[in-house]
């Protein structure tokens, strides 16, 4: 027989809210908003919280448990909200501090929590600190609270040392002095105009954790902490000795990444949160080399989450996936922390266009590939991840099956990384394009007045309106998906997963009546029937006790 692929949604009475159960961060299925592309209230062709607050009741029906906001803070917009100019400020272009006070508050109103992004790396070279810093000249005590240092060479005119930025180039910038000679560099990991604060300054410290109290204050439930990995740079800034550094990242600890100093600066920011109620929480963006680095931020006196960059990373491989599943469960139990799992952001293509290629290819790609195969890949890998233990992250969109936009035109880009050229690939833009309400208009339901980055055509087909209660759409395999999973408390609970014997280029595991297949391989493959079907990414086909499971396809079963 036929077995359809979506499920009826939960039963409702089994459904809690967030705000009613305890220690939720560990199983929470947390909504990425990237606002400038969620939703525009005025008309201006830039998200704004407005638009977020008014598509709340959305990311509710979706089944979330919380709302993470990318940077809406105070900024130049040198790298799109990361370069803060003040942090207890809301951007104009996205609203104001009373725009951010009705959005938590409509928030909590729904049983959603919201997390806030925290960027304590670097500020904006327009931080009220930095502008002293280069307008007082070479002595200045606020020079103290960045990284401001005398060239090498024999009139200063080389950078301190041969970092080189992540979006390329040197990681030194030299300023101009007040009488107009060129004088001291400083550093910045990223762009030039996000200069990295020097940690080892005491304000810098008293000032992040008042910044955290304000926002605690306002009543948001947590922060994901940009580069949370950087803040401590090696002792003396010492050259790195290589070229191609880039090419390091991910594979050694690095003099300016997951030094050892940064987990003091996170114990006393946990004694801040510990200080509110409502189990508020940290949650790491570390790159780090393996995930028993990563473990590190989460021991119990420090951070609650980190994501899991090496899952996010993995290709669509049985084999692969399951080295990382197991290497992340067993770098988490010993701290007691959650895993996590990621399968796209803000900073990389999206997995239903990673997918879409052949693997080995990274996180950024310029291709849309095979997008028939990739939405299914994706729809399956969503599956998988939802069926693990731990907090799932979902970027806005994904529900949607939204493909990465590979062909923006030049003209159009504002990735700062991709005017560096030797950086980043430069390509992030792509995944950060508006996302599609509706099936018309001049922006899909995104605002009345376009959209800063341009939509494909195809985006109406693709959107909320075009797949709601539609049977079968990626929309209602999340709806699905993310109902089941709420409705079954043991399903994001423990540590573990108990493999089943399974066909090559599949994994099959247990957690109590729970079982979970996943064909990652591009033939369908038989499986045993486990027991009643919850949900499938396709169409599977049942046969007594064997069932047809489809390439490069996931089922949930319930075995009670």
């Amino acid at each position: 027989m036929s077995q359809q692929h979506t499920a009826a949604p939960a039963d409702d009475s089994a459904v809690a809210t967030v705000a009613d159960r305890r220690d939720w961060w560990r199983d929470a299925v947390i909504y990425q908003v990237y606002p400038r592309s969620f939703a525009d209230s005025n008309g201006d062709g830039m998200g704004d919280l407005e638009g977020v607050r008014s598509r709340l009741p959305y990311l509710r029906d979706l089944g979330v448990d919380a709302v993470w906001l990318s940077p809406f803070y105070a900024s130049p917009q040198a790298d799109a909200g990361y370069d803060v100019a003040d942090y207890r400020a809301v951007d104009p272009m996205f609203g104001n501090l009373l725009d951010a006070d009705a959005l938590i508050r409509d928030a909590h109103g729904l049983g959603l929590r919201i997390i806030v992004d925290l960027v304590p790396n670097h500020s904006s070279d327009q931080h009220e600190w930095f502008k002293r810093a280069v307008a007082e000249g070479p002595g200045s005590p606020l020079r103290e609270r960045y990284h401001f240092r005398p060239g090498k060479g024999k009139h200063g005119e080389l950078p301190p040392n041969d970092w080189e930025s992540i979006f390329g180039g040197p990681a030194w910038t030299r300023v101009t002095e007040p009488d107009g000679t060129p004088g001291e560099w400083y550093l910045h990991l990223f762009a030039p105009e996000q200069p990295d604060f020097n940690w080892e300054h005491p304000a810098v410290g008293d000032e992040f954790r008042s910044i955290l109290r304000f926002w605690l204050d306002m009543g948001v439930d947590g922060f994901r902490i940009d580069v949370a990995h950087g803040l401590v740079k090696a002792d003396g800034l010492p050259d790195l000795g290589s070229h191609d550094q880039l090419k390091l990242l991910g594979n050694d600890v690095m003099p300016f990444f997951d030094q050892d100093g940064v987990h003091e600066v996170y114990r006393q920011w946990r004694k801040v949160l510990d200080e509110y109620a409502g189990e508020r929480i940290f949650v790491a963006e570390a790159w780090t080399p393996t995930v028993e680095r990563t473990a590190n931020y989460v021991r119990p006196d420090e951070l609650h989450q980190a994501f899991n960059f090496q899952y996010l990373g993995t290709d669509w491989d049985a084999g692969q996936l399951r080295t990382v599943i197991d290497r992340t469960l067993e770098a988490m139990r010993p701290v007691g922390a959650p895993a996590t799992w990621v399968l796209s952001n803000h900073d990389v293509t999206r997995h239903a266009t990673r997918f879409a290629n052949p693997p080995g290819l990274g996180t950024q790609i310029r291709t849309a590939g095979d997008r028939a195969l990739g939405l299914r890949r994706a729809r399956a890998a969503t599956l998988l991840m939802l069926a693990l233990p731990g907090s799932a992250y979902v970027y806005q969109g994904e529900e949607l099956g939204l493909p990465d936009v590979v062909d923006l035109p030049d003209e159009v880009r504002q990735d700062p990384a991709y005017f560096r050229g030797a950086g980043q690939d430069g390509f992030r833009d792509g995944c950060r394009v508006p996302i599609p309400w509706t099936r018309t208009g001049s922006s899909y339901g995104f605002g009345s007045g376009g959209s800063w980055l341009p939509q494909p055509t195809t985006w109406g087909e693709l959107s909320v309106e075009a797949q709601q209660g539609v049977p079968g759409s990626t929309l209602e395999l999340y709806r699905s998906a993310l109902g089941i999973r709420r409705s079954r408390p043991d399903l994001g609970a423990g540590d573990s997963v108990q493999w089943l014997r399974a066909p090559e280029g599949v994994l099959a595991f247990r957690r109590g009546d729970f079982v979970c297949v996943a064909n990652t391989t591009g033939e369908s493959v038989t499986t045993p029937t486990y027991g009643r079907v919850l949900l499938a990414s396709g169409e599977l086909t049942e046969a007594g006790d064997e069932t047809k499971v489809p390439a490069d396809t996931t089922v949930w079963w319930t075995t009670a």
